[in-house]
């Protein structure tokens, strides 16, 4: 991976030598400090600083491009659902519905599973450990069963993103040490000592840090922003597995302010 990094970053560099080759020769020699240069005059340790940090961007970029459209399309598919359901004449078109279109959104994962319990609680009565008490108790088993998996799938990269939130600044810090301890050894042992002599290689060996930052401050605010919009949509999951636990219990929805301009005429089956 190292060697695929160094001849990508001799291609880039011979590329952009060549653009200024027209230019005059102050130009020409500023071209000879920079991130490119810096990262070309180090040694292993700094090309693979670079090399994570790198992969640290990559990453990021994909799990925020990735979740921001899967979390749109969760929360269309979650709202035509709760449109459908409480629209619905009985249980019995909700489980047809459900079985034609899949449960493809936590709603519809929930409210499958907690008719399903309903259903063989009353029917078979408590077959195993698991299923033991109540049909109440054990739908609201079977409810926080599935907001919990629901949970942690909402969760789900969001571990990498606060980890590279946390990492990637120190990642390029340690960077900058080490492009900065490497410059000052080179300058000690240079015959003349000029203050472009020092803060040309200082000042490049800066560039790691601020790439740790670059990197960091996206999946900082990415995580923050996702850590919202799941706590959001879990509160409102929250309260559909409330008025479904009520209605599957007393046959009356029990809603106060999302669907306060309708009430539910479903009637529930009969219990056998």
């Amino acid at each position: 991976m190292l060697d695929f990094l160094d001849s990508a970053l001799h291609v880039i560099a011979q590329l952009s030598d060549a653009a200024p080759a027209a230019q005059t020769a102050g130009a020409a020699a500023a071209t000879e400090t920079g991130m490119l240069h810096f990262i070309l005059q180090s040694d292993v340790v700094g090309k693979t600083l670079f090399g994570f940090l790198l992969l640290m961007s990559l990453t990021s970029w994909y799990l925020i491009f990735v979740k921001s459209f899967t979390n749109i399309r969760i929360g269309q598919r979650s709202k035509k659902f709760l449109q459908d359901f409480w629209a619905a004449s009985s249980l019995e078109q909700v489980e047809n519905e459900i079985a034609t279109h899949g449960a493809n959104e936590p709603f519809a994962h929930l409210a499958i599973h907690a008719i399903h319990a309903r259903s063989h609680h009353a029917k078979y009565g408590a077959m195993k450990l698991e299923e033991k008490g109540s049909t109440g108790a054990f739908v609201t088993r079977t409810i926080r069963k599935v907001i919990d998996e629901e949970t942690a799938r909402l969760e789900n990269g969001l571990t990498i993103l606060a980890s590279i939130g946390s990492t990637a600044p120190f990642v390029g810090l340690f960077g900058t040490v080490w492009g900065v301890y490497h410059a000052l050894v080179g300058i000690a042992l240079a015959d003349g000592v000029t203050i472009n002599r020092v803060a040309g290689p200082v000042g490049e060996a800066l560039i790691m840090t601020g790439l740790g930052l670059a990197v960091a401050i996206p999946a900082v605010l990415a995580y923050n922003g996702f850590v919202r919009s799941n706590r959001v949509y879990l509160a409102r999951l929250d309260v559909f597995a409330h008025d479904l636990f009520t209605f599957l219990s007393t046959g009356q929805q029990v809603s106060e302010s999302s669907h306060k301009a309708r009430r539910v005429v479903l009637v529930t089956p009969t219990e056998e």
